[in-house]
């Protein structure tokens, strides 16, 4: 069985193996010591339907919840496997191995976060696959701010922030002609464990109207479509909400670490970085730290 790829911004995760400095979950630590093992469902069990507003497009209108999974991922890449079709969304009120990049985990409390995954079958291209993930970015974007009235920014390549703080995420995998797009999005928590101050938040935290995670799912798949079947003005509102734009950065990559100025993505979703006194660096993949904004140098 090949191992499914990866790419594009990653679900909310927990960084590095102490909860000190963890970025994005209740608790840090490594996945292989945690996850379950590949295969290993932990509950499948379909609880109810759910409800969807009525411009909710049909390709996204078979919706599965489940009280617990492994992880929404793993669920859909498997039903793939089986023959589903594309648009089919699986919904859980708590996954015990959700996944992020570099084999990072994500942990929240049971309820807490808005934790899904999309089955897509895109007649794409590699490049244009990425702009399926870019299309959920935006979309979650636009549907947390339309539920709650909190307005998230997107930190390249697809993390949803507000001011500094991680409201959620997403994990692309594919496998075969699927493409499963997982997103995690903390909606309702009861506070920021003290070692996530100022690094991790959620919308209820940021001020928001109240929401359920059903509310924000609705308005994610009534966009989720729309976005897809218009990329170029994608692109254009991607770049509008990209707060990464305009920042010094330091991009963690597998062959070093580049340090300069973001100062746009090019079509296919790369970032271009200007490096001091070096030209420009084109980022297909890596960890973005935000360092400052041009106009904030002192």
């Amino acid at each position: 069985m090949s191992r499914p790829r990866r790419w594009g911004c990653r679900a909310p995760c927990r960084c590095a193996s102490r909860a000190v400095r963890s970025r994005h979950g209740w608790r840090s630590g490594s996945s292989r010591a945690r996850a379950a093992p590949v295969g290993v469902v932990v509950s499948r069990r379909i609880l109810r339907a759910v409800p969807l507003p009525e411009a909710t497009p049909q390709r996204f209108r078979d919706v599965r919840r489940l009280a617990e999974v492994d992880s929404t991922n793993r669920y859909l890449l498997d039903e793939a496997r089986r023959g589903a079709a594309t648009g089919l969304v699986v919904v859980a009120d708590h996954q015990t191995a959700g996944r992020g990049r570099l084999g990072r985990t994500w942990e929240a409390p049971a309820g807490a976060s808005l934790l899904m995954s999309v089955l897509l079958r895109p007649a794409l291209g590699v490049v244009d696959r990425q702009l399926v993930v870019m299309a959920a970015a935006v979309a979650m974007a636009e549907a947390v701010e339309t539920a709650t009235g909190v307005r998230p920014e997107l930190k390249w390549p697809n993390d949803l922030l507000v001011g500094n703080r991680k409201l959620g995420g997403i994990l692309a995998e594919a496998s075969g002609d699927a493409v499963v797009v997982g997103i995690g999005v903390n909606v309702a928590w009861p506070a920021v464990p003290p070692e996530l101050d100022g690094i991790a938040t959620a919308c209820n935290l940021e001020g928001g109207r109240p929401a359920t995670r059903d509310g924000v799912l609705g308005a994610f798949l009534e966009r989720y479509g729309p976005r897809l079947d218009d990329l170029e003005a994608t692109r254009r509102e991607y770049r509008v909400r990209l707060a990464t734009l305009g920042c010094r950065v330091r991009v963690e990559r597998a062959d070093g670490v580049v340090t300069g100025t973001a100062r746009d993505v090019d079509p296919a979703g790369h970032l271009l970085v200007d490096v001091d006194g070096d030209g420009t660096e084109v980022v297909a993949a890596g960890d973005v730290v935000h360092l400052r904004r041009d106009d904030q140098r002192g």
